[in-house]
């Protein structure tokens, strides 16, 4: 079974994520490596390549590959980062940023996912993924500052202390726009302590960022 999957894996690398534009060597070649059908229900594995995102316990989401190649290859991340995300859901956001960057630190609000998420990394053996059961919407001030922020749900507007606990030069990634609609992937660069760019990239549909500085 594992044989079939890897092959399906790499045809999803280059028919869903390269034709579509992401040159980032270290981002394909992680996506090559991680097994998305670790991360997804029993019954649903057989639809872990497919184009687009799939249903996870709790209502929630694992969010299409290309969507999240798009995100990692805009963060420009170095083997030597620290990074944040917010929403840890299945953990295969989070599998992929341990093959990039050096540190991992990912927060779920939801018990029973971060959970199941945790045990996945371990068995997989992340080592450098720390997951931590908490309101993501304030960030992981205990951890800051980060060189990059990668936020899987979509938030109103970007949080303040998001920006506050990135890295001088450090890079956040957030879906804003409506609860429930379509919202719009901004990428914000951080220098000398102030917001020094914005950037808007793809539409996407998130689900909601829940939290003391989101929705509630």
């Amino acid at each position: 079974m594992d044989k079939h999957f890897e092959k399906i894996r790499q045809k999803m690398v280059e028919e869903q994520l390269i034709t579509r534009g992401i040159k980032d060597q270290a981002v394909i070649e992680a996506f090559k490596k991680v097994a998305r059908e670790k991360f997804m229900l029993e019954k649903n594995r057989d639809y872990a390549y497919q184009d687009g995102a799939q249903s996870i316990d709790a209502g929630q989401t694992i969010s299409q590959p290309y969507i999240v190649a798009l995100m990692l290859q805009a963060l420009k991340l170095g083997e030597e980062d620290r990074v944040l995300e917010v929403g840890t859901g299945s953990g295969y956001a989070a599998a992929l940023l341990a093959e990039i960057a050096k540190k991992v630190y990912t927060i779920e609000r939801i018990e029973q996912l971060a959970v199941q998420a945790r045990k996945v990394l371990q068995e997989l053996d992340y080592q450098n993924v720390e997951v931590k059961i908490g309101d993501g919407s304030l960030g992981w001030e205990e951890k800051a500052p980060y060189d990059a922020i990668l936020v899987s749900a979509a938030a109103p507007y970007v949080p303040e202390n998001m920006i506050e606990q990135l890295a001088n030069k450090g890079r956040l990634i957030i879906p804003v726009g409506e609860r429930g609609g379509i919202q719009q992937l901004k990428l914000i660069t951080k220098k000398y302590n102030v917001k020094i760019k914005e950037e808007s990239l793809e539409y996407v549909r998130f689900v909601p960022l829940l939290g003391e500085d989101s929705w509630r």
